[in-house]
């Protein structure tokens, strides 16, 4: 999905994700895998921009996060672990609108984003920016209603790392919700495998959590396909770390990686360090 942002070809990300590898990946991880295909979604230049600020393709936005919702929803009904390739981040509205249907979850969210804008709030008016919020009970009434009415997550069940780029309301709104926060000054002062610990301590409530990693928390040096990149982020041994320690901790329930764009990319290369970090949350280890 290519319609909660400015700049198109972030949907083509399963696809170069695909590419790289990241069904072989798991297998040889020991894990059996089930690839059930793409989420019709509507091609941006045949349907109507939303005429309401920071609506941009609404209607469509929530059409296909009810869709990921049910998918969702049926993969854990399933006895699946379900891993969501994207996309822009407002995918996130579905997949763990739906993976939290039945049962609380705690949500790691690894970004430079803290992506808590509403629509009164969001300076670009882009959807991708927004999913924390609305998940959080905030925002347009047919999105924080999707699926189910009301919020999906309850703030003490939310750790946000990486962070490093916010707007200015979206600070103060951040603020306030109790959300906790790790950010890139966090993360350099005291070291990833601290704040790892940290943050899974602090979820040690919950039996499963949802991992929504987002390409751009990664350094552009590293990953460069993104469309909202931001020098500072974490570095490949970090992101690995941060993966591992999460593997370790053994209560990952479901998964999704986003903000992969091809059309911004180096020869897939933000493709391949998505599925080799995505590995080490599967399980790969150097010994």
């Amino acid at each position: 999905m290519d319609l909660g942002q400015a700049l198109r070809g972030v949907d083509m990300g399963p696809s170069a994700l695909r590419y790289a590898g990241i069904s072989e990946a798991l297998e040889r991880l020991g894990h059996r895998v089930e690839d059930q295909g793409n989420i019709e979604v509507a091609v941006r230049g045949t349907v109507r921009r939303g005429d309401k600020k920071g609506l941009d393709y609404l209607d469509e936005v929530q059409r296909t996060c009810e869709a990921i919702y049910a998918a969702g929803q049926q993969a854990l009904a399933d006895g699946c672990l379900p891993v969501f390739l994207g996309g822009d981040h407002s995918m996130s509205i579905g997949t763990i609108g739906g993976v939290s249907h039945e049962r609380r979850v705690g949500v790691l969210w690894v970004d430079a984003h803290g992506d808590f804008n509403t629509p009164t709030s969001s300076p670009s008016g882009n959807i991708h920016g927004m999913p924390m919020a609305t998940l959080m009970g905030q925002g347009n009434d047919g999105l924080v209603n999707l699926g189910r009415e009301g919020a999906k997550l309850r703030p003490e069940d939310v750790i946000l790392i990486g962070i490093r780029d916010l707007d200015p309301e979206e600070r103060q709104m951040l603020r306030k919700s109790r959300v906790g926060v790790y950010t890139m000054r966090e993360i350099d002062e005291r070291g990833i495998a601290r704040v790892a610990a940290e943050a899974l301590e602090r979820l040690s409530h919950l039996d499963h959590l949802h991992i929504s990693l987002d390409m751009d928390s990664l350094d552009p040096i590293y990953a460069p396909g993104v469309g909202t990149p931001v020098s500072g982020g974490l570095n490949l041994r970090e992101a690995h770390l941060l993966m591992e320690k999460i593997a370790d901790d053994g209560r990952v329930g479901s998964v999704d990686v986003v903000e992969v764009n091809p059309m911004l990319d180096d020869k897939n290369r933000t493709g391949r360090i998505a599925v080799e970090v995505l590995a080490s949350l599967f399980g790969k280890s150097i010994l």
